[in-house]
């Protein structure tokens, strides 16, 4: 049993926050609402449209970053510092202080206590047009960041993710073709949710 789902960029919700924009691309369950915290996972990108900012404070939320385009350095108060450049991630507990440094567009993966997942960038090009992947997780979500994907989910089942574009699947096991489109170079987000 498994079910697809394309959540297209003109279908994702954009709103303020105080150092630029986010876009929740998809949170479960799917009626769940951001501002009361009772999601078991939320998807997104953020716009970081200042040189400085102070993450929002989540406890019982464990996060994982990761960077689009340009470069952040991270500040766990207490913790640790890092710093973040393209397709690089950091994962943090949603209860720490955190403040970053660097005007940044960056993956949000946010997951109640209960929930693990992780991210990964795929990267199609002209040595490696396309990419076949065994799908393990619970929930697998796919971020087409730029170019042109086609997914091949089974012989009868393909899609075409373009930029923005967010697909969810739902399955025990399951293998996909990623092929990039019209040999434009094109970068995924890969996020596995257990």
């Amino acid at each position: 049993m498994h079910s697809i789902k394309i959540i297209k960029k003109n279908q994702q919700k954009t709103s303020l926050w105080s150092g630029g924009k986010t876009t929740q691309l998809a949170i479960y369950p799917e009626n769940a609402d951001y501002s009361l915290r009772n999601f078991n996972w939320r998807i997104s990108t953020a716009e970081v449209e200042v040189e400085e900012s102070l993450f929002t404070h989540l406890p019982g939320i464990n996060r994982v970053i990761m960077i689009l385009e340009g470069e952040m350095y991270l500040e766990h108060e207490g913790q640790r510092s890092v710093y973040l450049r393209p397709f690089d991630l950091d994962r943090f507990d949603g209860e720490w202080t955190t403040r970053s440094k660097g005007e940044v567009t960056d993956f949000n993966l946010m997951l109640a206590n209960g929930f693990e997942g992780d991210l990964s960038a795929i990267h199609l090009g002209k040595v490696n047009p396309d990419v076949r992947l065994v799908l393990n997780g619970q929930t697998e979500i796919f971020y087409c960041v730029d170019g042109t994907v086609h997914v091949d989910a089974s012989e009868d089942e393909a899609f075409l993710l373009e930029k923005g574009d967010t697909m969810i699947i739902n399955s025990e096991v399951r293998n996909i073709t990623l092929q990039r489109d019209k040999d434009i170079n094109t970068s995924i987000i890969r996020a596995s949710i257990y």
